[in-house]
Order: C-alpha cells, then structure tokens, then sequence
C-alpha cells in the first residue's frame, strides 16, 4: 500500500514536473492538461504586441505598496498603540517607554511622518520630543517644517511657536513656504498682528525673498488695508515686474 502510494506521487510530481510548471505561450487553458494546479491564462497577442497574463498577480499595486516598504511592522504597531493611548497619559507614557523609544532611528522618523500626515499633531510632537534626546539627533530645518506647518495647518499656533523658538534656538531659519503656512495659520486663527510679526522676521531673513508669502498676506489682509498697504509697497519694491490684484473697496466694507 505505501509502495503504492509513493508511486503514485512520484508519477504526479513527474507530470507537475513536465505538464504545468513550463506551460507554453500557445496555451490558452486557465487549468492545467491534468486538472492538478491552476495556472494563469496566456492566450497569443495581436500581431506585433507581447505576450502578458490575463489576471491580477496578487501584488498591491501603487502608493499601498510603497507606503509597506516605507513603514516596517514596528513603526505601525508604535502608531496604532499610540493612537490607541492618546487619552490615557499612563497608559501611554508606558506604550512609549517599552514600544516607542525602543524604535531605530529610520522607524522613528516613519513614526512621525505619518503622524504628521494622519494630523495626530499631539502625538508627532511628544515622537519629536523624544527624537531630540537621541544621541544620532541632529538640527534639521526640514524636520522643524514639516512639524510646523502641520501645526498651522490644524491652527494650534501656540504650539507652532514653541516649535518655531526651539528651532530658531538651534540657529535654523525656515523657508518661504514655512513662513507662508505659519502667516496663514495666523490670519485663520484671526491674529494679524502676530502674522504681522512672522512677516517683520521674515524680511530679516537671509535667505532672497519668495512672492509666496507676500501673496498669502495681501489675500489674508484684505479686511486690513493698513497693514495690506505695508505689505503691497514692499512687494512692489521687491518684485516690480509683478501684478497683485485689488478687489473693489465695497465688498469688505472698505470705504
């Protein structure tokens, strides 16, 4: 009996073997000769066209894909559990101490990209926090922006600032992109006057000036004509081959 049971698998891994692994490219069956596997259907191109499967392989495809290679198994585990803690600060003061810190450096940062992205601001603040105590940790400018502009983004401006102190502290100026978000998350949280102050220190920047910024504030300050006024003479002093446009007076009440 086993004898015979061995023999028969030796004869239907020799078919396996010479009938469905190397299928030919004229070979339209979606089965195989015997009916043991499966295999996709490759049926003959038009004239002057390749040869290609007719089914889905399976794979994810596009940005799902990337996004698995780019985040490992620890980083989203450190990002469900604290998404998951965020309202308990004991609970999740020990998910940091024993899942997050423990993180290499790459899977820290994923961490708190895609916090960032998901505008979990709170918590990529306490990630950036703990990123800083890391010895490999070094100022960088284009960390500080991503962190700031999502702050403005989601109008917690106090905060923003505090991250924009720390980073001014370790000598890093942001670029015009910075400023415009940081501007315009002032004039949406209805301060123009601290708008007013990222504009005085942007021009002291050393960085070459950007329209981008100076644009956001003459839309942001239109119910302010004065302070429009400053901004609109120093952008025609700056950029004279540019054009702003002025809407009538009458619809903000502007007389």
């Amino acid at each position: 009996m086993a004898a015979t049971s061995r023999a028969l698998l030796a004869r239907r891994l020799s078919l396996l073997r010479s009938k469905v692994l190397p299928f030919g490219p004229f070979s339209c069956s979606s089965t195989s000769n015997y009916g043991l596997l499966p295999r996709p259907s490759v049926c003959p191109p038009a004239p002057g066209g390749e040869w290609r499967r007719a089914f889905h392989d399976g794979r994810p495809r596009g940005p799902l894909w990337r996004s698995k290679k780019l985040i490992g198994k620890e980083a989203l585990f450190a990002i469900q559990g604290l998404k998951r803690f965020k309202r308990d600060e004991e609970m999740l003061g020990g998910f940091v101490k024993r899942h997050v810190a423990r993180l290499l450096k790459a899977d820290k940062l994923a961490v708190l990209g895609e916090l960032e992205r998901q505008e979990e601001i709170d918590l990529a603040v306490k990630v950036f926090r703990i990123i800083q105590k890391e010895d490999w940790y070094k100022p960088d400018v284009y960390m500080y922006k991503d962190l700031i502009v999502a702050l403005a983004k989601c109008k917690k401006m106090d905060e923003a600032m505090v991250i924009w102190g720390n980073m001014r502290d370790e000598n890093l100026f942001p670029d015009s992109q910075t400023y415009a978000e940081v501007i315009r998350g002032f004039l949406r949280y209805g301060s123009p006057s601290d708008a007013m102050n990222i504009y005085e220190e942007m021009k002291n920047s050393p960085d070459p000036p950007e329209e981008l910024p100076f644009r956001v504030l003459l839309k942001g300050l239109l119910p302010h004509p004065l302070l429009r006024n400053r901004v609109k003479q120093d952008f025609e002093e700056l950029f004279p081959e540019r054009h702003i446009y002025d809407p009538p007076e009458e619809i903000f009440g502007m007389r």
